[in-house]
């Protein structure tokens, strides 16, 4: 691992999230020069070594080159689904090694397939396949469920409704992510044992959504509280709200992937390539505001 001495730079996207500027603040940390990304360049985090580059967005092939030009190596954080993520990804990658970025760190989904229930998860997996092709250098990194989402589902009342049933999943914070991201990237020489990996990274336990609640409500000290839905309901009650029904279909899908017990998985890979054990949902460092997801 490259510990010491000179890093290669590495432009990171999605910066102004959550993921991605934990990821930012972990690499200045250790002194690894870096481009941030982003279409908001005044929201870009300042940071010891760092750039900001930009207005970019995925689909700017000449803007990609323009913020991309001078890194080695790119992390894809992939921002929001439009309905053309492959090609929006696609474009960002081949404008990276256009300019001469030979690695890729994409952040995937656990579970991603072509046959996924959750709808991103699909459009993940084509991702996926993209850079299997393409022959850059790449490592995916497939993220549990973060363990704000729930909290961020709640409403003003600090209610969670959705259909969960008794599903469990491997809740995994944005800080336990990033570490294992910062791993990948301080391990930098010409060749890697994540080249070509996909790293699936998970929480320490397997939770129902109703036990993960219950740790967000004690984390925070707020009554979060968890209540189960069918499908239907949850169908009825989104429309109501006046969601697309591409977004019911995507969260919809989301409880449904849960419900049926394909994220359950818990992996070694937390405290494999970080030396420190994965972090519960109690202990996460931040959680959003009720309602931040619709």
């Amino acid at each position: 691992m490259a510990g010491q001495g000179a890093h290669a730079t590495v432009a990171v996207t999605g910066a102004t999230g959550a993921l991605g500027g934990r990821l930012a603040r972990r690499l200045a940390e250790q002194g690894v020069p870096q481009l941030l990304v982003g279409r908001d360049v005044d929201r870009l985090p300042e940071l010891p070594g760092t750039e900001r580059r930009g207005p970019a967005g995925y689909a700017d092939a000449a803007a990609m080159r323009a913020a991309l030009d001078g890194a080695s190596t790119l992390v894809l954080v992939s921002g929001r689904p439009t309905g053309r993520r492959l090609e929006e990804h696609a474009t960002a990658v081949e404008a990276a090694t256009e300019v001469g970025v030979d690695r890729v760190l994409y952040v995937s989904l656990l579970g991603a397939g072509p046959e996924a229930t959750y709808r991103n998860a699909r459009d993940h997996w084509l991702t996926e396949q993209f850079l299997a092709g393409s022959g850059v250098r790449h490592t995916v990194v497939r993220a549990g469920i973060y363990a704000s989402t729930p909290a961020s589902l709640a409403d003003d009342a600090l209610t969670v409704r959705g259909p969960g049933g008794s599903g469990r999943a491997a809740f995994v914070t944005h800080e336990d992510i990033a570490a294992v991201m910062a791993a990948v990237l301080l391990d930098d020489g010409p060749v890697s044992e994540h080249d070509g990996a996909v790293l699936e990274v998970t929480g320490p336990e397997a939770l129902t959504l109703s036990e993960a609640v219950a740790q967000i409500a004690e984390s925070t000290g707020r009554p979060y509280r968890y209540v189960a839905e069918t499908p239907e309901e949850a169908f009825v009650r989104r429309w109501r709200m006046g969601l697309s029904g591409e977004q019911i279909e995507a969260w919809i899908s989301w409880y449904l992937a849960i419900a049926g017990g394909g994220l359950s998985t818990v992996t070694d890979v937390v405290p494999r390539l970080t030396g420190s054990p994965a972090a519960r949902v109690v202990e996460a460092d931040w959680w959003p505001a009720p309602g931040r997801a619709s």
